[in-house]
């Protein structure tokens, strides 16, 4: 008799271990695809060699993806952590970063990519009202799979070429607007980077057709980074010009697989944005809060293609390629990375690698040394955080022990479906039961 989903999550429910079971994934907070550890961990004295406390056998660590699409909890707690990264270098007093940083020039920076063809788009007036397709004339519904996708010709290879260098015409847009405002302010490059100091962190978020642009949020300190004032000289209006003049100076050149060159630059559409301490939300003249820009950095940061047809990992071969469900407008994109992926041009790209990501290779989120904190020291605090609950509970202090770690991997994952669907199910009551307590912390 072949049982049914239901029938083996029962089964797996009336198991003696369940509870234990239940437990572990309850610590991992429903995991998707959480890693199997087996070993032991133990507590002993720092002065003698006496066992304190010992824990042995299997364990299950997150997998700790940042996509949504691959683990909605990692993806949560990735989010809560870019959060408090981005919240922690807008408006300062946390992480080692001065409340004084809410004072300085900031602003909101979004840069895009360059047309390559006409798309399907849905555009809006500005009341919010939807508009005929400037591509086709068409009134296109919101879940329309034809947004996005070319209307005529499209240059695939330029498209598939800009998003590959995407991460490289961020870092000469840096150095460009870092020349902009030493020009603007009266000083020479050299000089500039002992009277001041830009700081930033970015975003990228893909857009319907498939090229990413980026979002990113720019401050002026100090030479000595944001525990040093801003010099008088940067102003928001100041700093607006000199991103707006380095943007249009920005220029990669790449051949294309005929030899000629191809010219990258950012798209017409360069956006700035006054970050005010002030505002709540977003105010009449644009100006945005900080609470509402790490909300949007959080959530910009664990989105995947924002295609909802693409695929979440990698194609190992062209009879992977050919097997995607997928738009045709991205399976076009995904072919092209593949195909330019063997020409000797393109070597160090590795576009064959990241293909499924419609080549673009950089970071999701990026920052400069001294715009805030790390995820790592966020994820160490997080650490220390448990281990001194745990060692509070044992009634000890961590300068009288040692704590010694000792595992392996036994694999990843859960056993079956109905493993998953248990987890999963663990994973929506925490998410319910976190989002009552912010609505009543909210209430309050």
């Amino acid at each position: 008799m072949v049982l049914t989903l239901q029938d083996r999550i029962a089964d797996r429910v009336r198991r003696t271990d369940y509870r234990e079971w239940r437990d572990k994934v309850t610590a991992i907070g429903g995991c998707s695809a959480p890693i199997r550890l087996s070993g032991a961990w133990q507590v002993q004295g720092r002065d003698r060699p006496d066992v304190l406390a010992h824990l042995g056998g299997d364990v299950m660590v997150p997998c700790g993806n940042r996509r949504a699409s691959v683990c909605q909890t990692c993806s949560d707690r990735y989010a809560a952590d870019a959060f408090h990264l981005m919240r922690a270098g807008l408006s300062g007093g946390s992480k080692g970063v001065p409340e004084s940083v809410a004072e300085k020039p900031r602003l909101f920076v979004t840069l895009t990519a360059p047309s390559f063809g006409t798309v399907h788009n849905r555009p809006k007036t500005r009341g919010g009202k939807p508009r005929p397709c400037t591509g086709c004339g068409e009134f296109h519904h919101a879940d329309d799979p034809r947004i996005g996708g070319p209307v005529g010709e499209y240059d695939y290879e330029g498209a598939v070429l800009w998003q590959a260098h995407a991460g490289k015409l961020w870092h000469r847009f840096t150095i460009a607007l870092r020349r902009a405002l030493a020009r603007s302010a009266g000083l020479t490059v050299r000089s500039f980077q002992h009277v001041a100091r830009l700081s930033y962190a970015k975003v990228a978020e893909y857009q319907r057709r498939g090229l990413v642009h980026f979002h990113a949020v720019v401050r002026i300190d100090g030479a000595d980074g944001p525990h040093d004032p801003s010099p008088a000289w940067a102003t928001a209006e100041l700093v607006d010009q000199a991103v707006r003049a380095a943007a249009r100076r920005v220029l990669v050149e790449v051949p294309r697989p005929d030899g000629t060159v191809l010219d990258l630059r950012w798209g017409d559409q360069v956006d700035v944005r006054p970050i005010r301490a002030s505002v709540e939300l977003e105010d009449d003249a644009g100006g945005l809060s900080d609470a509402r820009l790490a909300a949007y950095v959080a959530k910009y940061a664990t989105k995947g293609t924002g295609a909802r047809d693409t695929p979440d990992r990698p194609v190992r071969s062209q009879l992977d390629l050919d097997h995607l469900r997928v738009s045709a407008h991205h399976r076009a994109m995904i072919q092209t990375a593949w195909d330019l992926g063997e020409h000797p041009f393109y070597q160090d790209l590795n576009l064959r690698k990241w293909a499924h990501m419609l080549a673009f290779r950089g970071h999701f989120l990026t920052k400069s040394k001294h715009y805030s904190t790390t995820f790592k020291r966020i994820r160490d605090d997080r650490r220390a955080y448990r281990a001194a609950e745990t060692l509070e509970r044992l009634g000890l202090h961590e300068d009288q022990v040692l704590i010694v770690n000792d595992w392996t991997y036994a694999g990843s994952g859960y056993a079956n479906d109905a493993e998953r669907e248990l987890a999963s199910a663990v994973a929506e009551r925490l998410r319910a039961q976190r989002q009552r307590k912010h609505v009543e912390e909210d209430a309050a």
